[in-house]
């Protein structure tokens, strides 16, 4: 199991994000809490995925950078890197290790 808080930026929104590899050793299972409805729209759109799929621009590349556009309202929303980065934790294919964006104007 991996777990993502994300707190995204300027809209102050919190995305608990929890992934799970599924017996089948490739599925993994994604839950998240989050007020914002464009994050809820895309996971419930998303449902378990291929965390090979996931991990790659190859083919069609991953189903949550497909789903996002039509999700969620702002293109620099941190959540979809996070939820890759939960599932490749989940499923063994990345180490858990923190990720930063830090602005400053």
């Amino acid at each position: 199991m991996a777990q993502a808080e994300v707190i995204a930026g300027i809209c102050g929104m919190k995305t608990h994000i929890e992934t799970q590899l599924l017996v089948d050793g490739q599925t993994v299972s994604v839950r998240v809490e989050s007020p914002c409805a464009g994050v809820m729209k895309l996971v419930e759109q998303l449902g378990d995925v291929n965390a090979f799929q996931e991990i790659t621009y190859r083919r069609e590349g991953p189903r949550v950078l497909q789903l996002a556009p039509q999700c969620l309202p702002h293109p620099a929303c941190p959540v979809p890197a996070a939820l890759i980065k939960a599932v490749e934790v989940a499923a063994g294919l990345a180490l858990p290790r923190d990720a930063t964006i830090t602005i400053k104007a």
